[in-house]
């Protein structure tokens, strides 16, 4: 039998994100909404409210209506809100792209989505607009208080700022949206393949919305700081969706920032933060943590990548004031499938419990039998959150969903007999050393938990004899002064070898100066291994 949430139940979808916080807004009134970290600036729910208003309007005076895409080219900053739900309440779609993409990434994916309008900030405009006469988008919306640079305005073709845009009086009537209408189009690699458009409608966000709430319970009370990006899932529901459906103010980081990050903890008395892996580790372990007063915080969450159980429990350690959890998803299940409690956190290593409204099953993945209690398999999810489908790819949404709405997540893991979940890792990226399976998360754990190492990654390289064994890419811990110092790979293979069975012990170590991660912390392993097989060629021979 599938696990199933126990923590209460939520009702699902049956209303529109926009209309969700706009109800939110009315009852907040003059309390701030969001702020902007880096200068303070405050907006108020009464004041988002009016934005997004006029926002649709605006948009639909240009001709954006029921079904047309707008993308978000930007960083973290107030506007996304106002943007992306006003654009969801003219009846269309948000599409959020990655500010580190090239020209060439923006115009595959507004290509891809088939977007119409693309919102920017000033320094990416020239590109934006190169890349929207390249794509078919009609029109640049360029956000922030400038309004964007001179040579977009001299040239003058498809350009608007945001303050013409939301110059009318907002009154222009409220798109009539069904809740099973595509309100999001995050891009995610699935299990397998390049990045395909995960089409979420606004039923899945808004039972998202309330599942996530009822773990972390959010109120009026609560601050979060934004650091997931926006474009991502977990950023844009997490960090963005929930607190506002709640009444919570959002303090917002446009870049990750050490020094700022801990000092906007402190200012702002920040309560709940989501964060990926890598600021757990560093949450656990960088000194400035101690020169902040952090004793705000009452949850801390991770998301985006597995965490080892020792890395939380020295970021329980070092905030024993806070709850600390794992949470776990997918895009595809629009952000979460399992979740913390705001009271207990997770048990340490696992990823929460099932969600309300949600089933889960673990199945082998050779027989598709269901298994049991703390048996290794593939995770399956099925649940209101569990996205529509692949835009224009019904071949991939088949192979990850089948007929009776199970999601084939990928991830290999097992559930204990107290129902905590725990994922080992993705079922391609598991290693074959002499037949025996060795998870890469498992060793990245363990890395994580030495002295000198700062982050770790470990891929499987092809080997004659074992046909793959495990190797680090290993970045070192600044050393008193600030300088890395000496390091040892036969040091840290020796320290390892003694902490595992013999097939997983790691064969070789590579010192880096940075992991190859996505925004959210996922490790981005297919570039990793790329990177580690180029670097275990022979060098060519000179003359």
């Amino acid at each position: 039998m599938p696990w199933v949430g126990d923590h209460g139940t939520v009702e699902a979808g049956r209303a529109t994100l926009h209309r969700l916080v706009f109800e939110r807004a009315a009852r907040m009134g003059d309390r701030p909404a969001m702020v902007d970290g880096p200068s303070g600036r405050v907006v108020s729910y009464a004041t988002l409210a009016s934005r997004v208003e006029r926002v649709a309007a605006g948009l639909s005076e240009r001709g954006f209506g029921v079904g047309d895409v707008l993308a978000l080219w930007a960083p973290n900053m107030m506007q996304w809100a106002g943007v992306a739900l006003g654009a969801m309440a003219a009846g269309g779609v948000v599409t959020g792209i990655n500010p580190a993409y090239t020209e060439r990434e923006l115009a595959g994916q507004l290509a891809g989505s088939g977007a119409s309008v693309l919102a920017t900030v000033s320094p990416l405009v020239s590109a934006a607009l190169s890349a929207a006469s390249a794509t078919g988008v009609r029109e640049v919306i360029v956000l922030g208080e400038g309004g964007g640079d001179a040579r977009a305005e001299a040239e003058g073709s498809g350009f608007i700022s945001i303050a013409d845009l939301i110059s009318g009086d907002g009154h222009t009537p409220e798109a009539d949206v069904p809740p099973d209408a595509t309100a999001l189009l995050p891009y995610s690699s699935g299990t397998t393949g390049l990045p395909k458009g995960v089409m979420l409608t606004h039923s899945n966000l808004v039972s998202s919305v309330r599942q996530v709430g009822s773990g972390l319970r959010m109120t009026q009370e609560d601050t979060t700081l934004a650091v997931a990006p926006f474009f991502h899932i977990m950023g844009f529901m997490v960090s963005l969706a929930v607190p506002l459906a709640s009444g919570t103010t959002v303090v917002t980081m446009p870049r990750f920032d050490l020094p700022q990050f801990f000092e906007l903890i402190e200012r702002h008395r920040v309560t709940v933060l989501a964060v990926p892996p890598p600021v757990m580790a560093l949450l656990a372990r960088h000194p400035l943590a101690d020169s902040h007063d952090l004793s705000s915080l009452e949850m801390i969450v991770s998301g985006g990548a597995p965490l080892g159980a020792e890395l939380q429990r020295a970021v329980a350690s070092r905030f024993p004031h806070a709850a600390v959890g794992q949470a776990w998803g997918m895009t595809e299940t629009t952000v979460g499938a399992t979740m913390p409690d705001r009271k207990r956190g997770t048990k340490p290593g696992s990823v929460g419990r099932v969600m309300p409204g949600t089933e889960l099953r673990v199945v082998d993945p050779d027989t598709g039998r269901d298994l049991g209690a703390n048996e290794r398999g593939e995770i399956w999810v099925k649940g209101p959150q569990v996205m529509k489908g692949y835009l224009n790819r019904p071949d991939a949404t088949a192979e990850i969903l089948d007929e009776d709405g199970w999601l084939r997540t990928g991830d290999l893991g097992h559930v204990d007999e107290d129902g905590n979940v725990f994922v080992v890792d993705r079922i391609k990226d598991l290693i074959k050393v002499s037949a025996y399976q060795v998870a890469p998360a498992e060793l990245e754990a363990l890395l994580a938990e030495h002295p000198r190492v700062a982050d770790a990654a470990v891929v499987g390289l092809p080997d004659e004899r074992h046909g793959e064994v495990p190797i680090a890419a290993v970045v070192l811990r600044e050393a008193e002064g600030g300088a890395t110092g000496e390091a040892d790979a036969g040091e840290i293979m020796a320290w390892v070898a003694e902490r595992v069975a013999p097939h997983k012990r790691i064969r070789a170590v590579r010192f880096v100066d940075e992991i190859p991660r996505t925004p959210s912390g996922k490790l981005l392993r297919r570039l990793l291994v790329e990177q580690e097989r180029q670097a275990a060629r022979p060098a060519p021979e000179k003359g």
